[in-house]
C-alpha cells in the first residue's frame, strides 16, 4: 500500500509537478488549494504526510500545521513546510508549529525527495 501525501498548496503548476513526481516515486498523492480543504482532506483521510505552503487563502500553512498536529486522528502525520518564505522568523514559527522540516521554493527535486523518503520511506 503506497503511503499518501497531503500537497496544500495554491500555485497549481506547483501541485501538477509535484504530484506527477510523487505518484512516480510510488506515492499516493492527494491536493487541496487552500488551508480550509487541506484540513477537512486531512481529517477525513489522515496522510502519512503533508506538504504544506505557508502563504495559503483561508487558513495560514503554520496554523494548518498546528491544526493537523494538535488534533488525535492526525497528530502523526509528518508536515514538509514548502514555501518561498526565507526568513529565519518565518522558519521558526513554522518549527514552533509542528513542521518536521522546512523546505524554500524554488526546490531542488532530489533533495525534497530524499526528505520525503527520510520521514515516511519510500
Amino acid at each position: 500500500m503506497p503511503k499518501k501525501i497531503l500537497l496544500v498548496e495554491d500555485e497549481d503548476l506547483i501541485v501538477k509537478v509535484l504530484s506527477i513526481r510523487l505518484e512516480n516515486a510510488g506515492y499516493k498523492v492527494e491536493s487541496a488549494f487552500d488551508g480550509n480543504e487541506g484540513l477537512e482532506k486531512a481529517r477525513k483521510n489522515p496522510p502519512d504526510l503533508a506538504i504544506i505552503d505557508i502563504g495559503l487563502p483561508k487558513i495560514d500553512g503554520n496554523t494548518l500545521c498546528e491544526l493537523i498536529k494538535s488534533n488525535e486522528n492526525t497528530k502523526k502525520t509528518r508536515i514538509i513546510m514548502l514555501t518561498g518564505r526565507r526568513l529565519v522568523g518565518d522558519m521558526e514559527t513554522s518549527f514552533k508549529s509542528g513542521a518536521d522540516i522546512y523546505v524554500n521554493k524554488p526546490y531542488e527535486w532530489d533533495r525534497l525527495l530524499e526528505k520525503v523518503q527520510k520521514l515516511i520511506g519510500k
